[in-house]
């Protein structure tokens, strides 16, 4: 499993022109599921997202999480981020995990974290603004 996570001061998903969620500051959490992956992944992932530090202290310092600043998370799935483009240009996807195996693991992580999210399967526009920028890619 894996995160692709912006630090964010807003984001918006819109599926066919409706925005259908929305957040101020947070974490945009790109999810990508792979073949194989299963509830221990996402429970670790999500633990881990909760706990990752990348919001500032009193010194600068990223030492804040995204629940010590009261932020908000947004969880888009993401089946790209296993895209492998190591033999040509077109990325193969034989890794990211079939619809009915990353759905309701996109969903148990969303839940795990009481974050808004996006359609799973549907295409969907990404609205963001990259607080930092901060972005960090977080497997379990």
């Amino acid at each position: 499993m894996r995160a692709l996570v912006q630090r964010v001061s807003e984001a918006a998903v819109s599926v066919d022109g409706d925005e259908i969620a929305r957040i101020g500051r947070g974490l945009l959490v790109l999810l990508g599921i792979r073949t194989g992956d299963g509830p221990e992944q996402a429970d670790r992932l999500a633990a881990k997202l909760e706990r990752l530090r990348v919001f500032e202290d009193a010194e600068g310092r990223m030492n804040l999480s995204v629940r010590e600043v009261e932020g908000e998370l947004l969880v888009v799935s993401q089946f790209t981020l296993y895209g492998d483009v190591r033999r040509g240009n077109r990325p193969s996807f034989v890794e990211a995990a079939r619809p009915e195996e990353a759905e309701p693991l996109c969903e148990r992580v969303r839940d795990a974290l009481h974050a808004q999210g996006g359609v799973f399967g549907a295409r969907m526009s990404v609205a963001l603004v990259n607080d930092g920028p901060v972005t960090i890619l977080v497997e379990a």
